[in-house]
């Protein structure tokens, strides 16, 4: 056997046993004794006093794992928050101003010392028009701003909200809110501040404008940054948002969004193939302008971020009352009349002055197919058992999508300066009543057919269920007893049972009548297992008749 303890090197360590593991510092002097290798290393966990332990006696102590840098939150969340901010908006105003700068080269110009602060005024404008911040003008304001620049700041603002929830400790979805707003604080004050820099003699952009739209573009678009970091963090599918969501609101949320999205396509497709029947005319007049290399690829950007404002042009010439283009002017399926427009090719998709073309009246039924599916899809996400609720909520879809449609064309339209050009787009509360009368409509009728065919069906699975029900019971009353005992004789391991009629036991000292005792054989019923068992309850029987 050997020795639990050994000279400096001459003895190797005794094998560890349920008996002799001793306490960890023990196990350390030892192992120092020892000259044992097996132990931790040197350079970990090393203590005060000790070479191998972390309780300052050459011990072994606990291990702790260093926390990872990423792991701990290192800014607070409103530091974190104006980081985040000055950011996005620093990003945004340097890609501005590369785009500024290429136009200055490509135009005619002075030196650069004179026209540096034109140059940043002018990136700084840009910037507050990709904010959909409007300026005013001598004698007018300028208010059609393209609503495709709003997805640069977006994107770069939904980079800073998971940025900002990676960095900051946001434990549940609730704090979402909190880091949102700490996100559009100091974002809608750099909005402030740049609209008030972005001021000239002629061009006066709105401070209000820029705190209120600064402000509500960071919230959404830094928000759900936030919101989807979350999500990921945790490990939540994205599709679970809507559950969180009741159901009712979600309905008509997937209404309205569907009969949305259905014109807004019927919108893109009226403008891709009006912009194809005059793609000579935008042709001619690109080359009137003669924009050069540079100015036609600033002038081509120019014209995609107003693709967006065209669509919603199309979708209020879909729904019916159309749009204008300057004071007096009506494109609409009723008519056209348009007086001079500006040189832009995109304009060139405009129909000629006179009835509209036939094939785009085809555009007409548009809001109707978008009313039926809203409210298919409203019914189906949230079917009711009240038939007569079905349609109201089918129009409450239509009414929601009225109120979508009027705040885009708030957003697409607008004014183009002074006089003629002051009136430029749809008018909104005409495009909001038509759409919700023409899809609220639609989807209230749709809502209540779609629902009527659904107790329908519930109806007749209940009948089915119903009808199953009574056939296998009168299957089941139909078994005679034999059948019962064929059944009951097939079944491996079960004892078979019949009745058989026996006369009760009689108490010692009692005689019973002759009515009890006939009423004895009669219903004292018993079972016995097999013929063994009976002959053995005989045999009882008997002998308690003889005592």
């Amino acid at each position: 056997m050997r020795s639990k303890t050994g000279s400096m090197g001459g003895v190797s360590p005794p094998a560890r046993s349920s008996q002799n593991r001793g306490t960890a510092p023990e196990r350390g002097r030892n192992r120092g004794r020892s000259g044992d290798r097996s132990g931790p290393r040197r350079d970990q966990g090393r203590g005060k006093g000790g070479k191998g332990g972390t309780d300052g006696k050459g011990g072994r102590g606990p291990r702790t794992a260093a926390p990872r840098a990423q792991d701990t939150p290192s800014h607070s969340l409103y530091t974190a928050g104006g980081m985040a901010a000055a950011w996005s908006a620093g990003i945004g105003l340097a890609v501005l101003m590369t785009l500024t700068l290429i136009g200055w080269v490509a135009a005619p110009h002075d030196a650069f010392g004179d026209d540096v602060d034109d140059v940043f005024r002018t990136a700084v404008q840009a910037w507050l028009v990709g904010h959909h911040v409007g300026f005013a003008i001598p004698g007018g304001q300028i208010t059609v701003l393209p609503l495709g620049l709003v997805v640069l700041p977006g994107l770069l603002l939904y980079r800073s909200g998971r940025w900002l929830a990676r960095s900051c400790d946001l434990p549940r979805l609730r704090h979402l809110f909190r880091a949102a707003l700490a996100l559009a604080g100091p974002y809608a004050a750099i909005a402030g501040t740049l609209a008030l820099i972005g001021q000239t003699e002629v061009v006066r952009p709105s401070m209000v404008k820029a705190l209120v739209a600064g402000f509500c573009l960071a919230f959404l678009a830094g928000g759900m940054g936030v919101l989807f970091q979350l999500l990921k963090d945790k490990g939540i599918p994205k599709s679970r948002l809507l559950e969180l969501i009741p159901e009712r609101p979600r309905s008509l949320l997937v209404g309205t969004a569907s009969a949305t999205g259905i014109l807004l396509m019927s919108g893109a497709l009226l403008f891709c193939a009006a912009l194809a029947a005059g793609f000579d005319g935008a042709v001619a007049v690109t080359r009137e302008l003669s924009p050069g290399l540079v100015g036609g690829a600033l002038l081509i950007a120019i014209q995609l971020v107003y693709v967006p404002n065209a669509v919603v042009l199309g979708l209020s010439y879909a729904v019916g009352p159309g749009f204008a283009i300057g004071t007096g002017t009506m494109v609409a399926p009723t008519g056209v009349a348009l007086g001079a427009v500006p040189m832009f090719p995109m304009l060139a998709a405009l129909p000629e002055n006179g009835p509209a073309p036939a094939l785009s009246l085809a555009a007409l039924a548009t809001p109707f197919l978008a009313g039926c599916v809203g409210g298919v899809l409203t019914q189906r996400s949230a079917p009711t058992v009240v038939s007569e609720s079905a349609p109201l909520w089918g129009f409450v879809c239509g009414a929601a999508t009225g109120l979508v449609c009027a705040a885009l064309s708030v957003l697409a339209g607008g004014s183009l300066g002074a006089e003629r050009l002051s009136t430029v787009g749809p008018s909104a509360w005409q495009v909001g009543l038509v759409t919700a009368l023409e899809v609220g409509l639609t989807a209230a009728i749709t809502a209540w057919l779609a629902n009527w065919r659904y107790l329908r069906r519930l109806e007749a699975a209940a009948e089915h269920e119903d009808g199953e029900a009574d056939t296998a019971a009168s299957a089941g009353s139909a078994d005679t007893a034999a059948d019962k005992e064929a059944r009951e004789h097939e079944r491996p391991g079960r004892i078979r049972r019949r009745p058989r009629v026996l006369p009760l036991r009689r108490r010692a000292g009692r005689v019973p009548p002759p009515e009890e005792a006939e009423a004895d054989e009669l219903y004292g019923i018993t079972y016995e297992a097999d013929p063994a068992a009976a002959e053995v309850a005989q045999t009882v029987d008997r002998d308690a008749r003889g005592r």
